[in-house]
Protein backbone atom coordinates (compact mmCIF):
# COMPACT_ATOMS: atom_id res chain seq x y z
CA UNK A 1 0.00 0.00 0.00
CA UNK A 2 1.46 3.62 -1.11
CA UNK A 3 2.55 5.72 2.04
CA UNK A 4 1.76 9.52 1.90
CA UNK A 5 4.35 12.43 2.88
CA UNK A 6 3.33 15.57 3.52
CA UNK A 7 3.57 18.24 0.20
CA UNK A 8 6.54 19.39 -0.27
CA UNK A 9 6.72 23.22 1.24
CA UNK A 10 4.68 22.23 4.18
CA UNK A 11 5.39 20.50 7.33
CA UNK A 12 3.65 18.50 10.17
CA UNK A 13 3.78 21.04 13.78
CA UNK A 14 4.45 17.63 15.96
CA UNK A 15 3.63 17.83 19.33
CA UNK A 16 7.13 17.97 20.68
CA UNK A 17 7.33 21.21 19.06
CA UNK A 18 3.68 22.92 19.41
CA UNK A 19 4.48 24.23 22.81
CA UNK A 20 7.05 26.52 21.35
CA UNK A 21 3.97 27.90 18.72
CA UNK A 22 1.70 28.09 21.65
CA UNK A 23 4.66 30.33 23.52
CA UNK A 24 4.94 32.22 20.13
CA UNK A 25 1.48 33.08 20.54
CA UNK A 26 1.05 33.22 23.74
CA UNK A 27 3.36 36.35 24.17
CA UNK A 28 2.12 38.02 20.94
CA UNK A 29 -1.29 37.79 22.37
CA UNK A 30 -0.10 39.39 25.78
CA UNK A 31 2.01 42.27 24.03
CA UNK A 32 -1.06 43.26 21.77
CA UNK A 33 -3.34 43.21 24.73
CA UNK A 34 -1.01 45.73 26.49
CA UNK A 35 -1.70 47.53 22.89
CA UNK A 36 -4.79 47.72 23.20
CA UNK A 37 -5.08 45.71 19.66
CA UNK A 38 -8.15 42.46 18.93
CA UNK A 39 -8.22 39.31 17.32
CA UNK A 40 -9.29 39.24 14.08
CA UNK A 41 -9.66 35.75 12.11
CA UNK A 42 -10.02 35.94 8.09
CA UNK A 43 -10.99 33.16 6.14
CA UNK A 44 -8.60 31.23 4.44
CA UNK A 45 -9.13 31.40 1.13
CA UNK A 46 -10.78 34.68 -0.86
CA UNK A 47 -11.95 36.27 -4.12
CA UNK A 48 -8.33 36.31 -6.68
CA UNK A 49 -8.92 39.57 -7.71
CA UNK A 50 -8.83 40.84 -3.75
CA UNK A 51 -5.20 39.89 -3.63
CA UNK A 52 -4.63 40.48 -8.00
CA UNK A 53 -5.40 44.10 -7.35
CA UNK A 54 -4.12 44.99 -3.84
CA UNK A 55 -1.29 43.34 -2.93
CA UNK A 56 -0.10 44.27 -6.72
CA UNK A 57 -0.52 42.94 -10.58
CA UNK A 58 3.26 43.22 -11.07
CA UNK A 59 4.59 41.60 -7.53
CA UNK A 60 6.00 37.75 -7.29
CA UNK A 61 3.16 37.12 -5.43
CA UNK A 62 0.50 37.87 -7.76
CA UNK A 63 2.46 37.05 -10.95
CA UNK A 64 4.18 33.71 -9.60
CA UNK A 65 3.28 32.69 -6.26
CA UNK A 66 -0.64 32.88 -5.84
CA UNK A 67 -2.52 29.40 -4.98
CA UNK A 68 -5.53 29.76 -7.21
CA UNK A 69 -8.60 27.63 -8.06
CA UNK A 70 -12.30 27.62 -9.51
CA UNK A 71 -14.68 26.51 -7.29
CA UNK A 72 -18.00 24.59 -8.31
CA UNK A 73 -19.80 28.29 -8.77
CA UNK A 74 -17.18 29.14 -11.05
CA UNK A 75 -16.03 31.47 -8.86
CA UNK A 76 -11.97 31.98 -8.65
CA UNK A 77 -10.61 32.12 -5.69
CA UNK A 78 -7.10 32.19 -4.05
CA UNK A 79 -5.58 30.98 -1.05
CA UNK A 80 -4.48 33.39 1.31
CA UNK A 81 -1.03 35.07 0.06
CA UNK A 82 -0.69 37.68 2.53
CA UNK A 83 -2.79 39.13 5.76
CA UNK A 84 -3.42 42.74 4.82
CA UNK A 85 -5.88 42.78 1.74
CA UNK A 86 -8.37 40.06 4.39
CA UNK A 87 -8.54 42.26 7.24
CA UNK A 88 -9.06 45.78 5.33
CA UNK A 89 -11.45 44.03 3.44
CA UNK A 90 -13.10 42.57 6.67
CA UNK A 91 -13.00 46.19 7.97
CA UNK A 92 -14.99 47.47 5.15
CA UNK A 93 -17.61 44.49 4.77
CA UNK A 94 -18.25 44.56 8.80
CA UNK A 95 -18.05 48.58 9.07
CA UNK A 96 -15.28 48.36 11.69
CA UNK A 97 -14.50 51.74 11.31
CA UNK A 98 -18.18 52.93 12.80
CA UNK A 99 -17.57 51.61 16.04
CA UNK A 100 -13.95 53.36 16.65
CA UNK A 101 -12.30 56.10 14.66
CA UNK A 102 -8.79 53.46 14.74
CA UNK A 103 -9.15 49.88 14.21
CA UNK A 104 -6.48 47.84 16.05
CA UNK A 105 -6.27 44.21 15.14
CA UNK A 106 -4.08 41.69 15.08
CA UNK A 107 -4.37 38.06 13.88
CA UNK A 108 -2.73 34.75 13.16
CA UNK A 109 -3.24 32.77 10.14
CA UNK A 110 -1.65 30.23 7.10
CA UNK A 111 -0.29 32.16 4.26
CA UNK A 112 0.06 30.31 1.08
CA UNK A 113 2.69 30.78 -1.69
CA UNK A 114 4.68 28.74 -4.40
CA UNK A 115 7.80 29.60 -3.65
CA UNK A 116 11.03 27.71 -3.46
CA UNK A 117 11.42 25.93 -0.43
CA UNK A 118 14.41 26.99 1.76
CA UNK A 119 15.41 27.00 5.43
CA UNK A 120 12.05 27.97 7.39
CA UNK A 121 10.49 29.61 3.83
CA UNK A 122 7.59 26.89 3.09
CA UNK A 123 5.24 27.13 0.76
CA UNK A 124 2.56 26.86 3.67
CA UNK A 125 3.58 29.00 6.48
CA UNK A 126 2.41 30.65 9.51
CA UNK A 127 1.96 33.92 9.76
CA UNK A 128 1.34 36.51 12.74
CA UNK A 129 0.85 40.35 11.97
CA UNK A 130 -1.32 43.72 13.28
CA UNK A 131 -3.06 46.16 10.95
CA UNK A 132 -3.75 49.88 12.45
CA UNK A 133 -6.81 51.37 10.32
CA UNK A 134 -7.85 55.02 10.52
CA UNK A 135 -4.50 56.88 12.02
CA UNK A 136 -2.43 59.00 9.62
CA UNK A 137 -0.58 60.39 12.97
CA UNK A 138 2.95 59.73 12.58
CA UNK A 139 2.49 58.28 16.59
CA UNK A 140 0.85 55.76 14.79
CA UNK A 141 3.63 54.26 12.72
CA UNK A 142 5.82 54.29 16.02
CA UNK A 143 3.17 52.23 17.88
CA UNK A 144 3.05 49.98 15.22
CA UNK A 145 6.82 49.57 15.65
CA UNK A 146 7.32 49.53 19.13
CA UNK A 147 4.26 46.70 19.24
CA UNK A 148 7.03 44.12 17.20
CA UNK A 149 9.77 45.49 19.25
CA UNK A 150 8.21 44.49 22.21
CA UNK A 151 7.20 41.46 21.30
CA UNK A 152 10.90 40.03 19.80
CA UNK A 153 12.50 41.98 22.93
CA UNK A 154 10.32 39.60 24.98
CA UNK A 155 11.41 36.35 23.28
CA UNK A 156 15.06 37.80 24.44
CA UNK A 157 16.19 37.99 20.88
CA UNK A 158 18.95 40.65 20.97
CA UNK A 159 20.53 39.97 17.50
CA UNK A 160 17.32 42.00 15.52
CA UNK A 161 18.06 45.47 13.69
CA UNK A 162 15.39 47.67 12.53
CA UNK A 163 15.98 49.23 8.94
CA UNK A 164 13.65 52.20 8.15
CA UNK A 165 12.82 54.06 5.31
CA UNK A 166 10.04 56.03 3.87
CA UNK A 167 8.74 55.84 0.01
CA UNK A 168 6.50 58.92 0.18
CA UNK A 169 3.23 58.91 -1.38
CA UNK A 170 1.61 58.48 -4.75
CA UNK A 171 2.51 62.22 -6.08
CA UNK A 172 6.06 61.51 -5.71
CA UNK A 173 6.61 58.03 -6.47
CA UNK A 174 6.27 58.87 -10.42
CA UNK A 175 9.82 61.31 -10.40
CA UNK A 176 11.49 58.62 -8.50
CA UNK A 177 10.94 55.55 -10.88
CA UNK A 178 12.25 57.93 -13.49
CA UNK A 179 15.39 58.56 -11.34
CA UNK A 180 15.68 54.52 -10.98
CA UNK A 181 15.32 54.12 -14.45
CA UNK A 182 17.70 56.49 -15.29
CA UNK A 183 20.42 54.86 -12.83
CA UNK A 184 19.94 51.76 -14.24
CA UNK A 185 19.84 52.30 -17.88
CA UNK A 186 23.03 51.82 -18.58
CA UNK A 187 23.27 48.31 -17.00
CA UNK A 188 19.28 47.54 -17.81
CA UNK A 189 20.89 44.56 -19.70
CA UNK A 190 23.29 42.87 -17.08
CA UNK A 191 20.45 42.53 -14.38
CA UNK A 192 18.33 39.35 -13.90
CA UNK A 193 15.63 38.98 -15.85
CA UNK A 194 12.96 39.55 -13.26
CA UNK A 195 14.50 43.06 -13.15
CA UNK A 196 14.48 43.70 -16.96
CA UNK A 197 11.18 43.31 -16.46
CA UNK A 198 10.47 45.42 -13.33
CA UNK A 199 12.42 47.90 -14.93
CA UNK A 200 9.32 48.61 -17.34
CA UNK A 201 7.10 47.79 -14.88
CA UNK A 202 7.20 48.82 -11.24
CA UNK A 203 11.68 49.80 -11.30
CA UNK A 204 11.62 50.51 -7.65
CA UNK A 205 10.85 46.47 -7.14
CA UNK A 206 14.47 46.03 -8.33
CA UNK A 207 15.76 47.36 -4.93
CA UNK A 208 14.09 44.66 -3.70
CA UNK A 209 15.60 42.29 -5.52
CA UNK A 210 17.84 39.49 -4.04
CA UNK A 211 20.13 38.70 -6.27
CA UNK A 212 23.57 39.69 -5.38
CA UNK A 213 24.69 40.96 -9.00
CA UNK A 214 21.52 43.09 -9.18
CA UNK A 215 22.11 44.37 -5.59
CA UNK A 216 26.16 45.46 -6.79
CA UNK A 217 24.45 47.51 -9.53
CA UNK A 218 22.07 49.34 -8.03
CA UNK A 219 23.84 50.05 -4.72
CA UNK A 220 24.55 53.57 -6.43
CA UNK A 221 20.80 53.84 -7.22
CA UNK A 222 19.20 57.29 -6.04
CA UNK A 223 17.83 57.44 -2.47
CA UNK A 224 14.04 57.53 -1.64
CA UNK A 225 14.31 59.96 0.84
CA UNK A 226 15.92 62.72 -1.53
CA UNK A 227 12.31 62.37 -3.60
CA UNK A 228 9.66 63.09 -0.61
CA UNK A 229 7.35 66.07 -0.54
CA UNK A 230 7.55 68.51 2.12
CA UNK A 231 4.66 66.50 3.87
CA UNK A 232 5.72 63.14 3.67
CA UNK A 233 8.98 64.46 4.85
CA UNK A 234 8.07 65.64 8.01
CA UNK A 235 5.96 62.60 8.60
CA UNK A 236 8.87 60.43 8.54
CA UNK A 237 10.98 62.95 10.84
CA UNK A 238 8.26 62.70 13.21
CA UNK A 239 8.34 58.70 12.92
CA UNK A 240 12.42 58.62 13.47
CA UNK A 241 11.78 60.91 16.97
CA UNK A 242 8.92 59.46 18.26
CA UNK A 243 11.17 56.30 17.97
CA UNK A 244 14.63 58.20 19.56
CA UNK A 245 12.04 58.94 22.21
CA UNK A 246 11.03 55.35 23.12
CA UNK A 247 14.93 54.03 22.71
CA UNK A 248 14.43 51.96 19.93
CA UNK A 249 17.19 51.91 17.52
CA UNK A 250 16.86 51.68 13.92
CA UNK A 251 19.00 52.27 10.66
CA UNK A 252 17.34 54.47 7.78
CA UNK A 253 17.85 52.34 4.95
CA UNK A 254 17.22 54.57 1.75
CA UNK A 255 17.33 51.30 -0.80
CA UNK A 256 14.56 49.63 1.49
CA UNK A 257 11.44 49.38 -0.68
CA UNK A 258 9.47 46.16 0.54
CA UNK A 259 8.05 43.47 -1.98
CA UNK A 260 4.47 44.95 -2.20
CA UNK A 261 3.11 47.74 -4.36
CA UNK A 262 0.32 48.91 -1.83
CA UNK A 263 3.23 50.51 0.76
CA UNK A 264 3.01 54.65 1.09
CA UNK A 265 5.61 56.44 3.36
CA UNK A 266 6.79 54.88 6.29
CA UNK A 267 8.06 50.86 5.79
CA UNK A 268 10.30 48.95 7.92
CA UNK A 269 11.85 45.79 8.35
CA UNK A 270 13.36 43.78 11.49
CA UNK A 271 16.35 41.93 10.23
CA UNK A 272 18.85 39.59 11.56
CA UNK A 273 22.27 38.11 10.86
CA UNK A 274 21.24 34.55 12.03
CA UNK A 275 19.17 33.83 9.10
CA UNK A 276 22.02 34.49 6.32
CA UNK A 277 21.19 36.08 3.04
CA UNK A 278 17.51 35.78 3.84
CA UNK A 279 17.70 37.72 6.81
CA UNK A 280 14.30 39.97 7.14
CA UNK A 281 12.33 38.44 10.62
CA UNK A 282 9.37 40.91 10.02
CA UNK A 283 8.46 43.71 8.02
CA UNK A 284 5.67 45.87 7.18
CA UNK A 285 4.71 49.71 6.75
CA UNK A 286 1.91 52.10 6.09
CA UNK A 287 -0.73 51.33 3.00
CA UNK A 288 -2.85 54.49 3.05
CA UNK A 289 -4.38 54.14 -0.27
CA UNK A 290 -5.57 50.55 0.19
CA UNK A 291 -9.40 51.25 2.15
CA UNK A 292 -10.05 53.66 -0.50
CA UNK A 293 -9.02 51.64 -3.44
CA UNK A 294 -11.12 48.59 -2.20
CA UNK A 295 -14.24 51.48 -2.11
CA UNK A 296 -14.26 52.60 1.38
CA UNK A 297 -13.58 56.41 2.66
CA UNK A 298 -10.06 57.92 2.08
CA UNK A 299 -8.15 55.80 5.29
CA UNK A 300 -5.09 55.66 6.28
CA UNK A 301 -3.69 52.33 7.81
CA UNK A 302 -0.28 50.67 8.24
CA UNK A 303 0.63 47.03 9.76
CA UNK A 304 3.59 44.34 9.74
CA UNK A 305 3.43 40.56 8.99
CA UNK A 306 6.18 38.21 10.49
CA UNK A 307 6.86 34.34 9.58
CA UNK A 308 6.38 32.31 12.62
CA UNK A 309 8.68 29.53 11.17
CA UNK A 310 11.11 32.10 10.45
CA UNK A 311 10.67 33.35 13.75
CA UNK A 312 11.40 30.37 15.51
CA UNK A 313 14.42 29.13 13.49
CA UNK A 314 15.53 32.65 14.40
CA UNK A 315 15.00 31.80 18.09
CA UNK A 316 16.32 28.14 18.00
CA UNK A 317 19.62 29.94 16.29
CA UNK A 318 20.13 32.51 18.60
CA UNK A 319 20.02 29.54 21.29
CA UNK A 320 16.89 31.07 23.09
CA UNK A 321 15.22 28.64 25.84
CA UNK A 322 12.02 27.61 24.27
CA UNK A 323 9.40 25.67 25.69
CA UNK A 324 9.64 21.85 26.02
CA UNK A 325 6.62 19.49 25.75
CA UNK A 326 4.86 19.52 29.24
CA UNK A 327 5.31 16.32 31.44
CA UNK A 328 2.14 14.76 33.83
CA UNK A 329 2.49 15.14 37.44
CA UNK A 330 1.26 12.06 38.23
CA UNK A 331 1.15 8.01 37.05
CA UNK A 332 -0.80 5.75 37.69
CA UNK A 333 0.26 2.03 37.69
CA UNK A 334 -2.21 -0.44 37.54
CA UNK A 335 -2.50 -4.35 37.88
CA UNK A 336 -5.82 -6.28 37.13
CA UNK A 337 -8.86 -4.87 35.86
CA UNK A 338 -10.26 -4.27 39.37
CA UNK A 339 -7.33 -1.74 40.01
CA UNK A 340 -7.89 -0.10 36.80
CA UNK A 341 -11.85 0.73 37.34
CA UNK A 342 -10.07 2.43 40.83
CA UNK A 343 -7.92 4.07 38.35
CA UNK A 344 -9.81 6.22 36.14
CA UNK A 345 -11.54 7.46 39.45
CA UNK A 346 -8.23 8.68 40.49
CA UNK A 347 -7.13 10.20 37.65
CA UNK A 348 -10.14 12.04 37.04
CA UNK A 349 -10.06 13.13 40.52
CA UNK A 350 -6.50 14.21 40.08
CA UNK A 351 -7.52 15.75 37.00
CA UNK A 352 -9.94 17.83 38.36
CA UNK A 353 -8.00 19.03 40.59
CA UNK A 354 -5.75 20.75 37.39
CA UNK A 355 -2.90 18.36 38.02
CA UNK A 356 -1.68 16.32 34.66
CA UNK A 357 -1.95 12.72 34.97
CA UNK A 358 -0.95 9.78 32.96
CA UNK A 359 -1.91 5.82 33.00
CA UNK A 360 -0.62 2.99 30.70
CA UNK A 361 -3.36 1.53 28.12
CA UNK A 362 -1.83 -1.18 26.28
CA UNK A 363 -1.62 -3.70 29.31
CA UNK A 364 2.14 -3.54 30.51
CA UNK A 365 3.59 -4.93 33.22
CA UNK A 366 4.18 -2.98 36.49
CA UNK A 367 7.96 -3.22 35.40
CA UNK A 368 7.35 -1.62 32.30
CA UNK A 369 4.86 0.78 33.70
CA UNK A 370 7.95 2.32 36.14
CA UNK A 371 10.42 3.18 33.28
CA UNK A 372 7.31 4.40 31.42
CA UNK A 373 7.03 6.84 34.52
CA UNK A 374 10.32 7.43 34.56
CA UNK A 375 10.94 8.24 31.12
CA UNK A 376 8.08 11.20 31.43
CA UNK A 377 9.67 12.45 34.37
CA UNK A 378 6.82 12.50 36.52
CA UNK A 379 7.05 13.36 39.95
CA UNK A 380 4.93 10.33 41.76
CA UNK A 381 4.04 7.03 40.53
CA UNK A 382 0.10 5.64 42.16
CA UNK A 383 0.61 2.07 42.09
CA UNK A 384 -2.81 -0.07 42.45
CA UNK A 385 -2.81 -3.54 42.47
CA UNK A 386 -5.76 -6.28 42.79
CA UNK A 387 -4.75 -6.37 46.61
CA UNK A 388 -4.48 -2.35 47.31
CA UNK A 389 -8.08 -2.25 45.72
CA UNK A 390 -9.62 -4.78 47.51
CA UNK A 391 -8.67 -2.56 50.84
CA UNK A 392 -9.37 0.90 49.43
CA UNK A 393 -5.04 1.70 49.28
CA UNK A 394 -2.76 2.88 47.20
CA UNK A 395 0.99 2.90 47.06
CA UNK A 396 2.28 6.74 46.34
CA UNK A 397 5.65 6.89 45.35
CA UNK A 398 8.03 9.68 45.23
CA UNK A 399 10.31 9.50 42.58
CA UNK A 400 12.62 12.40 43.01
CA UNK A 401 12.91 11.21 46.88
CA UNK A 402 12.82 7.35 46.02
CA UNK A 403 10.54 6.68 49.01
CA UNK A 404 7.00 4.97 48.84
CA UNK A 405 4.35 4.72 51.71
CA UNK A 406 0.41 3.35 51.54
CA UNK A 407 -2.21 5.79 50.92
CA UNK A 408 -6.37 5.29 51.81
CA UNK A 409 -8.11 6.00 48.90
CA UNK A 410 -9.84 8.67 49.43
CA UNK A 411 -6.81 10.68 50.59
CA UNK A 412 -4.45 10.14 47.53
CA UNK A 413 -5.32 13.11 45.69
CA UNK A 414 -5.14 15.51 48.51
CA UNK A 415 -1.74 13.73 49.60
CA UNK A 416 -0.49 14.14 46.26
CA UNK A 417 -1.62 18.08 45.51
CA UNK A 418 -0.19 18.48 48.87
CA UNK A 419 3.00 17.31 48.21
CA UNK A 420 3.29 19.31 44.52
CA UNK A 421 2.51 22.15 45.78
CA UNK A 422 4.83 22.08 49.00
Amino acid sequence: MARFSAPRGTQDILPGTSPRWQYIEGRFREICRLYGFSEIRTPTFEETELFARHTGETTDIVKKQMYTFTDRGGRSLALRPEGTPPTVRAYLEHNLGAKSPVAKLFYFGRIFRYERPQAARYREHNQLGVEMIGSADPMADAEVISLAWQFLGSLGLAEVELKLNSIGGPEDRPAYREAIRNCARPFVNELCPSCQVRYETNPLRMLDCKEPRCRELLAGAPSTVDYLCDDCRQHFEKVRRYLTALAIRYEVDPHLVRGLDYYTRTIFEFQTPLLGAQNTICGGGRYDTMVEDMGGPPTPALGFGLGIERLLLTLERFGADLPEEPKPDVFVATLGDTAREAAVKVLAELRGRGMPAETDFTGRSLKAQMKLADKLGVKFVLIIGEDEAKQGVVTLRDMLAKEQRRVAMEKVVESVTGRTHA
